[in-house]
């Protein structure tokens, strides 16, 4: 039996493409947002041997031709001097006992100065600054800059403040390739972490801007008048039993 042919091709099944199109992206983003959640529940109880900072200066370092000198071993929180935990919070976020992540008053008083001036201020917190120093790379770009976001939420989900403090304290480069308290502790004041002074802490925490170019075991005027400062903040703040708020 012969079969007429109309002239009319088959129907496209857009429907079902569409739905296949579909699910590969619902999947792809539970992956995306899966993932980093295990992990950051992961690091709430696994201290990470390292960070995305610390290997992007070694490779810096490999790659200008000088052996990796970079400096870093992990010490518990109740092993690091409380007066570095207060300076950290002086010098760099205040507020960091009490917001989710992110300063609001900052960000408008960083808009507003760069706005007027042509030198930047930031306004990271101390969050902000642990998951990029944990997990990203340096730079201003958008990107970077909505991955931090996210990941900083998630800390702050994720993490008590404590461990936000304390990951920071063993990441953070107090030094020239000199990266954690017990490293900045034994190679710029010959000591142990849980033994750092009110002024050694104030000049650790005065040099984190700039780690590369101040140095907090030859302190210049400027990070001694900056250490006056923190110690001066530390005080406000209540001294150690701000801690007892974390």
């Amino acid at each position: 039996m012969l079969r007429v042919f109309s002239g009319r091709r088959p129907a496209r099944r857009w429907p079902s493409a569409l739905a296949r199109i579909g699910r590969f992206c619902a999947r792809l983003t539970f992956v995306a947002l899966a993932l980093p959640t295990l992990v950051l529940l992961a690091l709430r109880w696994l201290d990470p041997p390292t960070s995305a900072f610390i290997l992007a200066r070694q490779w810096e370092q490999l790659r200008g031709g000088r052996a990796a000198a970079v400096h870093h071993r992990w010490v518990d929180f109740d092993r690091i001097s409380p007066h570095l935990a207060v300076a950290v919070i002086a010098a760099e976020d205040q507020r960091f006992p009490d917001h989710l992540g992110f300063d609001l008053a900052a960000i408008n008083r960083a808009l507003e100065h760069n706005a007027r001036n042509r030198t930047v201020r930031g306004a990271s917190t101390i969050s902000q600054q642990t998951a990029k120093n944990l997990f990203l790379w340096s730079g201003r770009s958008y990107l970077r800059k909505g991955l931090e976001a996210g990941l900083t939420l998630g800390l702050e989900m994720l993490w008590p403040k404590r461990r936000i403090l304390e990951v920071y304290l063993n990441l953070a480069e107090f030094g020239d390739g000199v990266f954690g308290a017990r490293a900045a502790a034994e190679r710029i004041f010959h000591t142990s972490p849980d033994r750092l002074s009110r002024q050694q802490a104030a000049l650790l925490a005065s040099v984190l801007p700039d780690p590369g170019g101040l140095d907090a075991g030859r302190p210049s005027v400027h990070v001694q008048q900056k250490a006056r400062w923190v110690r001066a903040q530390m005080e406000q703040l209540g001294g150690t039993r701000l801690l007892e708020h974390l």
